[in-house]
């Protein structure tokens, strides 16, 4: 099997380290009886060098191990979760800088302290493994934590818009029009624009458009409407004025080949939607309605239809703009699927901007709380067959005594047929909060007691209760059972 040079290079740093160590040995003291540099063997320990045989044979003497044992590629058992690691390439994959960590320090963190990191990583493995996490959810999921750290709030990319505003003299304060944007495409990419029905081939029929790069010619589907038109033509301009090479040519994407497309995709996605909803007229809109007394769904409605975007792009800006602008940083955003006929809900993307915020994903197969504005949103569009149904309410989780804020639009999803889909935002409520929000105090405001799932809720007579709290009871035994226990132990001591 052939392996990396830089795989070969940091599992020799590896064990030089480990063999180091395990002598009481500092760098200064292997670099004093080797006769070696000690920035040299630092640079062999980091993984960036790898010693010629003479070098090889001088250290495993002096270490008193064998040459072979020095450089073969087999790890001991407390080294063994690194190998694999490396060996994956995972960490290759996923540009670790990003997040403000160099490579080798990560590798050098694990190798101070090799039994205790080693059984984490072991840890989230087995996880990984027991609820089946592909590794497209795991790159999806490190993005995640990346937009997360960042409020969701790209300035450099905010910018971006700002210039290409300006250099291809498009009004920010009017709503973008799709012939402007395929207009773009066309006379400064050289795109050719096709629409097809991609129904036509039943495995076609989830995505909406594919770009073909070798005659730049961007198929779009005769199905999708206009929002969703226009976000794809902009998110190819943003491949484009971004000079973005590494990225997906389809949409919806069908598979990542590694990290850097699924962030080149997001920050395409997140070019589009700023372009399409520019911030400072967002701003200006928002401030407009949070300062009625009594706003209705009509009007919320009214605002989104001011951009050509569909409400899961409206309410994505919102993430971005409600913590940098009006710094409310502590929010969550949810999309929830739903399809006709069946009693299941399923969270298909979260964000949580500054904590981990109430609502969230999980692989119990527990049930989602039916009092969720996400879930009314859903029920109230089918029951009143609505294209686009807004609700909003105040919840407070019986957990934490947390209050929020949530808006809700509930629509048909534009990729799978009879399924339903909610877009929601969550405010934490607080004091400067109240005072951004005139409505808030709202009597007409609906407010609403809810749980996370029903397996872990508290909530009694809860007549939209989907199962019984059996996480919670089952929690609730062990704890009286730990009281008896301290009870018969206090006895007999």
């Amino acid at each position: 099997m052939n392996m990396e040079k830089d795989y070969i290079k940091l599992i020799f740093g590896l064990k030089l380290k480990q063999a180091r160590t395990n002598k009481n040995l500092s760098l200064f003291g292997l670099a004093k009886i080797t006769e070696l540099s000690k920035s040299y063997l630092n640079e062999i320990e980091k993984g960036k060098k790898y010693p010629k045989t003479d070098k090889i044979i001088l250290l495993a003497e002096k270490l008193e191990i064998t040459y072979d044992h020095m450089v073969s590629l087999k790890l001991d058992n407390n080294l063994a979760p690194i190998g694999e690691i490396l060996k994956s390439g995972i960490l290759k994959e996923i540009p670790l800088d990003i997040f403000g960590i160099q490579e080798n320090d990560l590798i050098d963190i694990i190798a101070n302290a090799p039994a205790k990191v080693n059984a984490f990583i072991s840890t989230i493995i087995e996880i990984a493994q027991h609820y089946n996490l592909s590794r497209e959810s795991f790159f999806l999921a490190a993005l995640r934590s990346y937009q997360e750290a960042h409020n969701n709030y790209f300035e450099d990319l905010e910018q971006k818009v700002l210039d290409f505003s300006k250099a291809f003299h498009i009004d920010m304060n009017n709503k973008i029009s799709l012939d402007e944007l395929a207009a773009v495409l066309r006379e400064e990419y050289g795109y050719t624009i096709q629409e097809l029905v991609f129904s036509e081939q039943e495995e076609l029929g989830d995505l909406r458009s594919i770009y073909v790069p070798k005659s730049k010619t961007l198929l779009l589907s005769l199905e999708i409407d206009e929002q969703q038109k226009a976000f794809i033509l902009a998110k190819e301009i943003a491949y484009n004025y971004l000079k973005i090479e590494d990225r997906l040519y389809t949409f919806s994407w069908i598979k990542f080949d590694n990290f850097d497309q699924v962030l080149n995709n997001f920050y395409a996605s997140y070019f589009a939607g700023a372009l399409l909803i520019p911030r400072k007229k967002l701003i200006g809109e928002l401030n407009v309605f949070l300062s009625k007394s009594n706003p209705t769904g009509d009007e919320m409605i009214e605002l989104m239809n001011q951009f050509n975007v569909s409400p899961e792009s409206f309410y994505q800006r919102l993430t971005n703009i409600l913590p940098k602008d009006f710094q409310l940083k502590n929010l969550f955003f949810l999309r929830l699927s739903h399809k006709k006929g069946t009693d299941t809900y399923q969270i298909k993307k979260e964000l949580h901007i500054t904590n981990q915020q109430e609502p969230h994903a999980n692989e119990m197969n527990e049930h989602y709380c039916r009092r969720w504005i996400s879930v009314k949103t859903i029920e109230a569009a089918i029951a009143e067959k609505k294209e686009h149904y807004f609700g909003a309410q105040i919840s407070r989780y019986d957990n934490s005594s947390n209050e929020y804020l949530v808006f809700s639009s509930a629509t048909a999803d534009p990729f799978k047929k009879d399924r339903l889909r909610s877009i929601s935002v969550g405010i934490l409520i607080s004091t400067p909060m109240k005072k951004k929000f005139k409505f808030i105090n709202n009597e007409d405001m609906k407010r609403q007691v809810v749980g996370v799932t029903c397996e872990t809720c508290a909530v009694k007579d809860c007549e939209e209760r989907a199962s019984p709290p059996i996480q919670l009871e089952q929690k609730k035994r062990h704890e009286n059972t730990d009281l008896i226990v301290q009870q018969y132990m206090a006895k007999f001591s």
